[in-house]
């Protein structure tokens, strides 16, 4: 599933293609992907321009005087930005037309969405989909004091509290599984029972594993690719997702697997206590 450096890898590849572009035409070639498309979108963006692009979480944000378009990936979506004439694929579902180029949608699963969300509304922040997400891990905001406060009493294993997405918002799970390596925590330990310290080791493995994720183009184990058709690297980088088996690349000891809550969990038993 694109995570939160795929997306903000697409946001960077589509900014310079589509803010202060005017969108001449809407392309939906079904009625809806995990949700419908909203009715009469065409209507609502033709002639319109982007002003700008914004994410939350793992939600792509373009951004209009009368609203926001909302775009979330699903499991295997990815954007690109190709001439308006490129005929369509089997599973290209969605054209945002901007003269002779198009943002297009391609989603093999058809589980992700795109919705509007109109500024008569409030602001996009208090969509139902946005609204009670955690702060963003790479804004000031998110700082070692806050999830230390937050956590006091929470015996939720702090893996499943990095991917609850209520605290802090898009650390999914490889970054999560990665993050709680190079912090030295083991993924089943309570989140109450990490000190201050600790979680400012976690807070800034976090900030330093998605920061540098966006840098190589994010990972791609499966579908995901940059508005231009490139594969991101960082997997190349990991130390412990997807490495079972394999000698960690600190001690030696070989890489375990869990399951934790439907989701594997990959960590060096040695290093992460």
């Amino acid at each position: 599933m694109p995570e939160l450096p795929e997306v903000e890898v697409t946001r960077r590849g589509v900014a310079p293609h589509v803010e202060g572009k005017e969108v001449s035409g809407v392309v939906l070639r079904h009625s809806g992907l995990r949700w419908p498309f909203p009715p009469e979108l065409e209507r609502l963006l033709a002639g319109r321009t982007v002003r700008a692009t914004g994410r939350r979480g793992k939600y792509l944000l373009l951004r209009f005087d009368h609203g926001t378009l909302i775009i979330h990936l699903g499991m295997s979506g990815h954007i690109r930005i190709l001439p308006a004439a490129t005929p369509p694929q089997k599973h290209d579902h969605v054209d945002l037309v901007l003269g002779d180029q198009a943002l297009r949608l391609t989603d093999p699963r058809r589980f992700g969405a795109v919705l509007w969300h109109g500024a008569d509304e409030g602001a996009v922040e208090e969509h139902i989909l946005l609204r009670h997400l955690g702060v963003e891990p790479l804004e000031p905001a998110f700082t070692a004091e806050l999830l230390h406060r937050v956590t006091r009493g929470r015996n939720a294993p702090i893996k499943q509290l990095l991917l609850a997405g209520n605290v802090v918002v898009g650390v999914g799970n490889i970054y999560a599984s990665e993050s709680l390596f190079k912090a030295r925590i083991h993924p089943k330990t309570a989140a109450g029972r990490i000190s201050l310290a600790r979680y400012t080791l976690l807070a800034a493995a976090i900030r330093e594993t998605l920061a540098a994720a966006i840098v190589q183009g994010g990972s791609s184990l499966r579908d995901f690719i940059n508005v231009n058709g490139q594969s991101g690297y960082f997997q190349q980088s990991y130390f412990v997702y997807n490495r079972t088996g394999q000698p960690c690349r600190i001690c030696g000891k070989p890489v375990r697997q869990i399951q934790q809550g439907q989701r594997s969990t990959f960590y060096c038993a040695n290093c992460q206590k």
